[in-house]
């Protein structure tokens, strides 16, 4: 092992230390699954009642299938922890001068938080599809739930892949702003408000780069053959994919630069 792999390897095993050291790591992960249940539970329910309603009923759907829509709403909050709170508090010193080499901090905070994040991913994605399963299964809702193993294991690591994606992209966001309010909003903006503005201002251009941001982006990759607003996807889960590490290379690039350009 040379000298650069030991020193990474240092920087990683502290930020893992600092990472579990704190109650708002748990509190972060405990809010995640909670949000992503209550989230699939309503959109799951949503399109059980719409199905109930119609005429004929409809075909049963995956449970894990509400679960993806409900992604956006779940990830980010930990990743922006783990940098905003040290620049909050000032220990941002402490890490620079123990790791004085700026790209190696962004990369071992990146290392921790990316496997976290994938982990969460999948087990508040399992928690979430077993409790819409749970619940709608219930001949009150018609029964149009279902749960085919195959197609649920895909759903979930494609949950734990872009939890893992969306919070190094925060990760590198919140380097590169430095406050948590600031990076709430500019995640929130590239995940959801800019993409849904550009979509509804109906110019082709705009909605064109609309389409190759995350949230288009995340439904491509998950599968998705509708962009939300009744119209297809231009693209598919392959250059889904692309997109959304495009995405987190473009934001962790640009924290790198902050971060060796200005100082702690």
């Amino acid at each position: 092992m040379n000298m650069r792999t030991r020193e990474l390897g240092q920087a990683v095993g502290a930020e893992w230390a600092k990472l579990w050291s704190v109650r708002s790591t748990w509190w972060c992960l405990a809010g995640a699954v909670a949000l992503m249940v209550m989230s699939a539970l309503m959109l799951g329910g949503a399109t059980a009642t719409d199905m109930l309603r119609a005429e004929g009923g409809g075909t049963r759907f995956p449970a894990s299938e509400p679960v993806i829509s409900a992604t956006s709403f779940a990830q980010f909050a930990l990743a922006m922890l783990v940098i905003t709170s040290e620049y909050a508090s000032g220990s941002i010193r402490s890490t620079l001068q123990a790791t004085p080499i700026r790209g190696r901090v962004i990369a071992a905070k990146a290392l921790v938080v990316g496997p976290v994040m994938f982990a969460a991913g999948v087990l508040s994605g399992a928690v979430a599809t077993a409790v819409v399963y749970a619940v709608l299964s219930a001949d009150l809702f018609g029964g149009y739930v279902a749960l085919p193993p195959a197609e649920v294991a895909l759903d979930l690591l494609g949950v734990g892949v872009f939890f893992a994606l969306v919070s190094v992209m925060t990760l590198g966001v919140g380097t590169a702003v430095r406050s948590a309010a600031g990076t709430l909003t500019v995640v929130f903006m590239l995940l959801m408000g800019l993409p849904l503005m550009l979509m509804m201002t109906g110019v082709s251009a705009a909605v064109e780069v609309s389409l190759r941001m995350p949230l288009f982006a995340d439904l491509a990759f998950m599968g998705s053959t509708d962009n939300l607003t009744g119209g297809p996807m231009p693209y598919g889960a392959g250059e889904g994919l692309a997109w959304l590490l495009a995405w987190t290379v473009a934001a962790m690039a640009a924290g790198h630069v902050v971060l060796r350009r200005r100082d702690a």
